[in-house]
This record gives structure tokens, C-alpha cells and sequence, in this order.
């Protein structure tokens, strides 16, 4: 399994970017998503930007790695790390969901 991690560009040199994130700085390559300016946040695989991001989004990927690693640690009430999933019904993303008869 490969977890996407949410990384803030700080610098972009052509198509490698030095980002900031989850357990520090890392570089990556931006071929995917081409160059970019610093604080964008990108959706980063194996030192690899594979999508631009939103701030909000980065934020709720964030809770959910932080989740994971309070079950990790032996948490059982981890609500507070998916404050965007209580309270609603979960959804089918659209291209899931079947065609309306």
C-alpha cells in the first residue's frame, strides 16, 4: 500500500521542488505536475508529486495520517482525527456511483 502525503513546496527549481512536510523537508520531482510556486501544497508517492492540493485538503489528509498513527499506537477513540466524517452520510466519489435509473 502507498500512502500520498501532503508536502508545501518552499522552493522550486525547474521540475524538483525542496517541500516541506510529514517528518521534515524532502525533495520532489514535479514532472507530474509540472513547476510550481513555493507554499503550493502537493499530494506527494514515493518523492513524487502526483497532484496539486488544496490547504484544506492537505489539512484533513493530515488528521487522517495522524489517525493512523494513534491506532497505530493503541487509540481507540480517534473521532477527533475525522471531524469531516462525523455527523454525515459517507458518499461514493462520482465516478463510483452508479448511473441514476
Amino acid at each position: 500500500m502507498c500512502l500520498g502525503i501532503p508536502m508545501q513546496v518552499v522552493e522550486c527549481n525547474g521540475y524538483v521542488a525542496h517541500c516541506q512536510g510529514r517528518g521534515g523537508f524532502r525533495q520532489l520531482d514535479l514532472a507530474l505536475v509540472g513547476e510550481q510556486l513555493a507554499g503550493t501544497w502537493l499530494l506527494a508517492f514515493l518523492d513524487a508529486a502526483r497532484e496539486v492540493i488544496d490547504a484544506e485538503t492537505a489539512a484533513r489528509i493530515n488528521a487522517a495520517l495522524d489517525g493512523l498513527e494513534a491506532v497505530m499506537a493503541g487509540e481507540t477513540d480517534i473521532s477527533r482525527h475525522f471531524a469531516d466524517l462525523i455527523d454525515r452520510t459517507p458518499e461514493l466519489p462520482p465516478h463510483l456511483r452508479g448511473n441514476p435509473t
